[in-house]
């Protein structure tokens, strides 16, 4: 079953975030998922949330998702990452 990366950010610096994003879309080629959907927060209407982007990402199974997220690839990302935005990553599995 699919398994999703669901991410909430807050930009600090948008060079640096679309340069990360740029990595992203590389590192996930090798394991064939799909950015299923990026947005912007409109209205928070029950609860709070400080973040006001998202991004889903779609990968086959949640073995396939850990491999992503522990590859060389991604982790040199990270501190890029950590550099650009306040981001919360969770993966959800597919029921």
């Amino acid at each position: 079953m699919a398994s999703y990366l669901v991410g909430q950010i807050s930009v600090k610096n948008q060079k640096l975030w679309e340069e990360y994003i740029s990595g992203v879309k590389e590192s996930l080629i090798p394991y064939e998922s799909k950015i299923v959907f990026r947005g912007k927060r409109s209205e928070v209407v029950a609860g709070e949330n400080p973040r006001n982007l998202i991004v889903v990402i779609e990968f086959k199974d949640h073995p396939t998702i850990q491999s992503w997220y522990r590859s060389v690839k991604y982790q040199s990302l990270v501190e890029l990452r950590d550099s650009a935005a306040d981001v919360v990553i969770t993966f959800y599995d597919e029921y």
